[in-house]
């Protein structure tokens, strides 16, 4: 009775989980969509303790989570938004070493080790060492009783796999970290991709190695721990490179990628560990992961596959961030105020720079302000807009700005050239000319929102540092062009009160 409710708990859980997942994907359904997961994850927590058998494994579960909830809380509250991005990459790598250290556990269960492995410890009496052996070999022996060999072969199967993807997902994770971060100096976190010499071949290699591996630990009559620790090895290496070969214009795409890798890894751990409910819910942030990868990659007009792969076929020379395109050209806030007075059409583009200031709300006002003077406002939205998809929408919903003037890249993009003025508001790569204009551009060929063609632009950022993807912007330097430096909320602000002179 009591194993029937958990399963009943676990589907609920994850109806719940599914749930959420559709309500995440739209601005209208989004709190309704975090509440489905939070309700599912409590019914998943609870159906975890129902399964404890001992007042131990209760306590330690517990403390486990109290600490793990403690250093959670701690890092969200300390976090700032420019880097919750190197944060999902952390959180990442501890989803593949967790996955890595449940492989290890459920093959050392399965007593698939030689009695002369075993341990013996220091003082142990030739019965205590007799019995230990004897144990081991009964242990062993159980492989074979209690499973069929296809039973045994595909556990086997699951085991090798899962530890796989969890040490790729591990140290790519770190290494998506590392660039994220920006602070280290190791060539692997660079922002540009690390390019080596036949390094795609080397990529096969160690998939080719991993799968004779793979053959070798079920084709033994015994399981050895032998192939799988050189496999684990391997893939360490290979989540490394994989990783850093991979440039900075195309590390949204790592980050949904990484976070596909977790959601098979966990799934893996679901298949050793017999939980439906981590097979469902690692198989749902797995395949949604990789859909999302693959919509991005669609939309910065990148190959799906060849990202994926470390960023095959993308190896164009990377442009400095700091090389000079000419003169730029300052507004003052009041000077912004009189510009939009004059505008019959105001198109905004908002970027991660928003988010950073929380400038959402002061945004909002502005577009109020504009639209009561009879000011057409609409605001553009890039596919990868604040490196996270729907960032931005979701900050614009959270300042209730009306669904109905937000409109998509594709749906925009031809409207520029009839609008008297763009306000950029904390974005650079995803308005950068050079993705269309310079073909050695690291994100050469990816669309982007193309204001430069309104009458007039104005740029609001807190310097003239180089973007994401670590290039220069020629935005920045064109004639119709302006740049309003400052903290994005603050200078909004100001834009809203001089509008009411």
């Amino acid at each position: 009775m009591e194993f029937g409710i958990v399963h009943m708990a676990y589907i609920l859980a994850a109806l719940l989980f599914i749930m959420a997942l559709a309500g995440l994907s739209k601005q209208e359904t989004a709190k309704m969509g975090c509440f489905s997961g939070m309700v599912g994850m409590t019914i998943a927590l609870l159906a975890t303790f129902a399964q404890v058998e001992t007042p131990t494994g209760f306590i330690l579960i517990i403390v486990a989570m109290a600490i793990g909830a403690g250093i959670g809380i701690y890092v969200a509250r300390k976090v700032v938004m420019t880097q919750m991005p190197e944060l999902i990459a952390c959180l990442h790598s501890f989803v593949g070493l967790a996955a890595v250290l449940v492989g290890y556990n459920t093959f050392l269960e399965l007593g698939a080790v030689a009695p002369e492995t075993v341990t013996i410890p220091v003082g142990a009496t030739e019965a205590q060492v007799a019995a230990i052996m004897a144990a081991a070999s009964e242990a062993a022996a159980n492989v074979g009783t209690t499973m069929s060999r296809a039973e045994l072969n595909t556990h086997l199967v699951e085991i090798f796999l899962g530890i796989f993807i969890g040490a790729v997902t591990f140290t790519g994770s770190i290494v998506a970290y590392g660039k994220l971060n920006g602070t280290y100096k190791l060539r692997v976190f660079k922002s540009a991709p690390l390019v080596i010499p036949g390094g795609h071949w080397l990529n096969l290699a160690a998939l080719v190695v991993s799968l004779f591996l793979m053959i070798w630990f079920m084709a033994a009559s015994q399981a050895s721990i032998v192939p799988l620790v050189i496999m684990t090895l391997i893939a360490l290496v290979f989540g490394v490179h994989l990783v850093a070969a991979i440039g900075g214009a195309d590390m949204p795409v790592v980050i949904s990628m990484l976070n596909s890798y977790s959601g098979w890894a966990a799934a893996a751990s679901g298949f050793m560990l017999s939980n439906d409910l981590l097979i469902v819910t690692g198989a749902l942030v797995g395949s949604s992961g990789a859909i999302l990868s693959y919509i991005m990659c669609k939309a910065m007009n990148r190959s799906f596959i060849s990202v994926i792969a470390g960023g095959f076929g993308n190896e164009g020379a990377a442009a400095s961030g700091d090389e000079e395109m000419g003169e730029y050209h300052e507004l003052k806030p009041n000077e912004v105020a009189e510009l939009l007075k004059n505008s019959s059409s105001v198109i905004i583009a908002p970027g991660y720079g928003m988010a950073v200031s929380q400038a959402q709300a002061a945004v909002a006002s502005l577009t109020e302000k504009l639209k009561a003077r009879g000011i057409e406002v609409r605001f553009a939205i890039h596919p990868v807009a604040g490196r996270l998809p729907g960032h931005m929408n979701v900050l614009l919903a959270e300042a209730k700005v009306p669904y109905d003037i937000v409109f998509e890249m594709d749906e925009i993009n031809d409207d520029f050239e009839n609008t008297d003025t763009v306000l950029v508001i904390g974005a650079n790569d995803t308005v950068n000319p050079a993705a269309l204009e310079n073909p050695n551009s690291p994100i050469a060929g990816m669309p982007v929102l193309e204001v430069w063609k309104a009458r007039n632009v104005v740029v609001f950022k807190r310097s003239m540092n180089a973007g994401y993807a670590g290039v220069q912007n020629p935005l920045f330097f064109k004639d119709n062009t302006a740049m309003c430096f400052g903290d994005a909320k603050k200078t909004v602000e100001e834009i809203v009160a001089d509008l009411d002179k």
